[in-house]
């Protein structure tokens, strides 16, 4: 299966290429952003040595439609999408970082209510809660962003303005954006059968000085969703919740001796195994969107790419 992991494009007007772990993004005459959806598979803040078939298709068809129907509450960056694996936008200066929020006690949040603490980046879990229950309130868990290579950080938000990291007035914008698209988020999420269990958001400032959503949305390697048939009594019976989201790639891991620590060595995938994760991030562009997917060709993605992106920018 052909799979796009790595790019070296030289487009008109180029400045800079920026290389996150998923997501490559060029700088257009410092003025617009090409953002190409690779597909590589990242999970505990470490890259997997192969691309997970029409992957990054899915993140950016995914992104693109949540940044539509969110546009009315936070304005984002996106200008258009040339290409399956491209989205195109406003540069932007990224805050360093992430929004993460939180409806249920799952994922990083559970681990770290198993290991005994009821305080998370500043914020009280309540007691008495078992995995997957969900909170009296969204919280709001930040994470600072880290250089490839490196573990994102919990940070509290009274860290955050003390290091001046965010401004008070940049970070309450911030706050409220967060809680609007996840309220969002949960609510097209609901109208699907699924739960959106916790997400983060990326946003960034437009050289005059506007704030705007960036990066991804809603995508399943951005958050966690659970199915909502069959939630209540599967808690009542303590049996692990139905999800869509990478945590299944997280879980096979941690089940084969990984979770990105040091000397740990990621096992091999099987062409089998990669087949079933490609077929799940299908499985879930379906059921967010509603829709059919429709496999884009990938005889030859760098020339597709290269092709849409050109005739784009003229």
């Amino acid at each position: 299966m052909n799979t796009i992991t790595d790019t070296n494009f030289n487009f008109p007007n180029q400045k800079s290429v920026y290389k996150g772990k998923v997501r490559e993004v060029y700088n257009i005459n410092n003025d617009l952003l090409v953002m190409v959806a690779t597909d590589r598979l990242s999970a505990f803040d470490v890259v997997m040595p192969k691309g997970i078939p029409y992957k990054g298709q899915i993140l950016n068809q995914i992104a693109t439609k949540m940044m539509k129907a969110t546009e009315d509450l936070v304005p984002n960056w996106l200008l258009a999408t040339p290409d399956p694996n491209v989205a195109v936008g406003h540069l932007c200066k990224p805050f360093k970082v992430e929004m993460v929020i939180r409806g249920y006690l799952s994922g990083h949040a559970a681990r770290e209510y198993k290991a005994g603490k009821r305080m998370l980046c500043g914020v009280a879990m309540p007691e008495g809660m078992k995995e997957n229950d969900k909170f009296p309130e969204p919280i709001i868990t930040p994470a600072t962003k880290a250089e490839m290579g490196d573990h994102d950080e919990d940070i509290s938000r009274e860290d955050i303005l003390k290091r001046g990291i965010v401004s008070e007035a940049d970070y309450v914008v911030l706050e409220d954006y967060t809680r609007k698209l996840f309220q969002r988020g949960s609510e097209i999420a609901a109208s699907r059968g699924l739960i959106l269990v916790d997400t983060k958001y990326e946003f960034g400032k437009t050289k005059d000085g506007k704030i705007l959503l960036i990066d991804e949305i809603h995508t399943p390697d951005s958050s966690r969703y659970f199915y909502a048939d069959g939630y209540q009594e599967r808690q009542d019976k303590g049996e692990a919740q139905k999800q869509l989201s990478k945590e299944f790639v997280r879980q096979w891991l941690i089940a084969n001796n990984f979770q990105g620590l040091k000397g740990q060595i990621v096992p091999e995938m099987s062409d089998d195994y990669i087949t079933t994760v490609s077929d799940r991030y299908i499985e879930l562009y379906e059921n967010i969107t509603g829709e059919t997917f429709v496999k884009a060709d990938v005889s030859n993605i760098q020339e597709r790419i290269e092709r849409n992106v050109l005739a784009y920018l003229k």
